[in-house]
């Protein structure tokens, strides 16, 4: 176990190296440069197109709406990432980490933006055995590229081990409960795994739907409980911003229970952390969002703007400043959600590390939800649009619940550098289809901003952009 364990830390720092690390950020600033800057500083059209459409139920093809696709998104963004990889970040990296955090998302939203559009680009609809447009890496593998072989074991790779990075869900909920309530972990996995079995056996439509009301009222009140604990210590703001952004550029000293860190800790677990955290540069943004309802793909990666902002920019922030104005990373020798919820009870009392716990829980069973969508796409790939694919749900089901449930135990850097390879191997192949499909992605760009939407605002009726790569698209832009 501990050769195991060993390897595992000598690949997670060999893949999350400084390469990687310059390749993504690096890939956002490029994409963001080439893009005019239109997802960070269009934020007013950004937000009407967004959330102030939350409501809206969307014009073209599609399954669902682009809010219920956001929010399904938004299952895997907004979770135990927020609580217990931010955690982890700061213990590992130190506070300067979450600087890192913010330069990996602002730029992350032109690389999120790239996904959303090549799931709309080339998306199918499933129309035989479940109705529904759908996409994933394998998808884009076949449609863009005619790489059948590579694509079926690509599906099989992502709904075999795909599962497995939900552990560090039900380790986050399990330490967080017994931290706060002193509930056996036996009882929280059971829960977290009967309720999320319910939910996901209802299928996308259920799926969404609870999706598009638990994310949005836990990521509201996650946010006030927080905000209460920057009003509460008021005066000792400016002391940590000046320690976040000094500790972002040179090595942080050991204090109390914190071994120290040096700048490229800082980088690298800001950098690591921070993806995980929004998905910007995963590929899990081609997949929630290929089932959306939108006249144009462009339109629809706006929301690329609106998670990574309210995951990174926002919750992220919160855990983060809520660990360092407590001084709980280094009081405490705890890590994972179980640090989070410490500083929490340090802010509130008991109460407060209640309230975590139970913001942990939750945030947790949305995503484990929400990543089941995602595997279930490699699943429909492998299938095709065949009564065997609509027969293979049930089952694999029962499969995807299975790691959740009995590694939920398993030491939390451990889970953490597991999850962290996947996310490599996900990164790599995601940056692959945006460097290799660029030309297709800044023509929907450039056709949005310059033909579709003077149109639309002259009040003309354009046809709508819409793709299904299982028809001809002849009649299409």
């Amino acid at each position: 176990m501990q050769a195991l364990t060993d390897f595992l830390y000598w690949l997670d720092d060999l893949l999350w190296g400084t390469p990687m690390t310059v390749i993504v950020v690096g890939t956002g600033i490029l994409l963001t440069l080439r893009f005019g800057f239109r997802y960070q500083r269009k934020i007013i059209f950004n937000f009407k197109n967004t959330f102030a459409k939350m409501f809206d139920k969307g014009e073209g093809e599609g399954t669902i709406t682009g809010f219920q696709a956001a929010c399904t998104a938004l299952a895997n963004t907004v979770g135990t990432g927020n609580i217990s990889g931010v955690a982890t970040a700061i213990v590992s990296g130190g506070p300067g980490a979450l600087i890192w955090m913010w330069v990996s998302a602002f730029f992350g939203m032109s690389t999120k933006a790239c996904e959303i559009i090549i799931g709309q680009r080339y998306r199918e609809h499933y129309k035989e055995s479940m109705n529904e447009y759908v996409c994933d890496r394998s998808f884009v593998m076949k449609n863009a590229f005619g790489w059948n072989k590579g694509a079926i074991l690509l599906a099989v790779f992502c709904f075999i081990f795909g599962p497995w990075t939900c552990c560090v869900q039900t380790e986050a909920v399990t330490s967080s409960m017994s931290e706060a309530f002193g509930i056996p972990s036996i009882v929280s996995v059971v829960v977290i795994g009967v309720t999320c079995l319910v939910t996901i056996w209802g299928g996308l439509k259920r799926i969404s739907a609870v999706m598009s009301k638990a994310v949005p009222i836990m990521a509201v009140l996650y946010t006030l409980m927080g905000l209460g604990v920057l009003i509460l210590n008021w005066r000792s703001i400016p002391a940590v911003l000046a320690l976040i952004v000094k500790s972002a550029f040179s090595p942080t000293a050991a204090v109390g229970g914190f071994a120290g860190a040096t700048v490229r800790d800082a980088i690298q677990y800001g950098v690591a952390r921070g993806m995980y955290s929004n998905d910007a540069g995963t590929g899990y943004g081609i997949i929630a969002h290929a089932s959306a309802k939108t006249d144009h793909p462009v339109r629809q990666s706006l929301w690329g703007w609106g998670e990574v902002f309210l995951d990174t920019m926002i919750i992220c922030s919160i855990t983060a400043f809520t660990i360092i104005i407590t001084g709980s990373y280094y009081t405490s020798d705890a890590t994972s959600g179980a640090l989070t919820t410490i500083a929490f009870t340090s802010a509130y009392g008991k109460i407060g590390g209640q309230l975590t716990a139970i913001a942990i829980a939750v945030f947790a069973w949305t995503t484990i939800i929400g990543m089941y969508y995602t595997c279930e796409k490699s699943v429909n790939y492998a299938f095709g649009d065949t009564e065997t694919n609509r027969r293979m749900m049930p089952i694999y089901m029962l499969y995807y619940m299975t790691p959740c449930v009995i590694f939920y135990n398993i030491q939390a850097d451990i889970l953490w550098a597991f999850t962290d390879i996947l996310s490599a191997a996900y990164v790599i192949i995601t940056l692959f289809f945006i460097y290799s499909k660029h030309k297709e992605i800044f023509r929907l760009f450039d056709d949005f901003w310059k033909r579709y939407l003077p149109a639309k605002e002259r009040g003309e009726e354009p046809p709508y952009v819409t793709f299904d790569c299982r028809v001809d698209n002849s009649n299409h832009l």
